[in-house]
């Protein structure tokens, strides 16, 4: 198994937001989470990349086999572990070229690998940014700066392009998209499904499945995943609304 979090509890500025949750992902695997708001699904993708602030009580999180609670978030990055932010940061005077080949290089020195070669680097940032739909007026500016939020995001899978990690967290990547900027973005993350890597898609809205097809889709409620399914339960939670799974949890 990839990704195997084991009665997972999380707190935060003492509240418990996270109350015993499970869940496992395999390589090869596309798993969806939805929820209302304010039910720890950010607070999931917060607790695998170890976020500061998040106060993990009990619980584990293991990932290729390691139980990673210890691991700084630099250090599960470059084991392979991607977060695409909700609203990702601007980073002035940072240039995309060079922020990419430092994240590049940081990885390939933790796993023992020397330097990626300038031309080596520009072909492969010139292979992405086709990939992912990108223009080099964007990628040649700062990062994020002065983006729009379609832009930001689909500078998000970009640098997940780039990287190829094997478990990718995207965290509400379709909020304040448009339906071309959707497709844009959904298009680049099909084009980077592998047998050896897995999804952790993270969304309010069943609009985005219809373009990232899970293999499953599970319903996070008052800090546990209370039910789990196929793409239908999306399509069943978009008819019926969090209102059902509520009065389903509370019978």
């Amino acid at each position: 198994m990839l990704l195997n979090i084991k009665n997972l509890h999380v707190e935060i500025a003492g509240k418990q937001i996270l109350k015993g949750l499970n869940l496992g992902i395999n390589k090869g695997e596309v798993h969806a989470i939805m929820g209302p708001n304010g039910t720890g699904k950010s607070t999931l993708a917060a607790a695998i990349t170890g976020r500061d602030g998040y106060e993990i009580t009990e619980g584990e999180i293991w990932y290729k086999d390691i139980n990673i609670l210890d691991k700084s978030p630099d250090e599960r990055a470059n084991m392979g572990i991607f977060l695409s932010f909700q609203y990702p940061v601007e980073i002035p005077g940072v240039s995309m070229t060079n922020f990419m080949r430092t994240a590049l290089n940081a990885k390939r020195e933790f796993n023992g690998l020397p330097p990626i070669a300038a031309g080596e680097f520009l072909k492969l940032m010139e292979e992405k940014k086709k990939l992912v739909e990108i223009h080099s007026k964007l990628t040649n500016r700062s990062v994020n700066e002065g983006f729009s939020g379609g832009e930001k995001k689909r500078n998000e899978i970009f640098q997940m392009a780039m990287l190829e990690p094997a478990m990718a967290i995207l965290d509400e990547t379709d909020s304040g998209l448009d339906i071309d900027a959707l497709r844009v973005v959904a298009n680049g993350v099909n084009q980077l499904r592998t047998t050896e890597n897995a999804f952790l898609v993270i969304t309010h809205y069943q609009r985005l499945l219809d373009y990232i097809v899970p293999d499953f889709v599970h319903v996070l409620f008052d800090g546990r995943i209370i039910k789990t399914g196929g793409k239908n339960l999306a399509l069943e939670l978009e008819a019926k609304g969090y209102e059902w799974i509520k009065e389903q949890h509370l019978v």
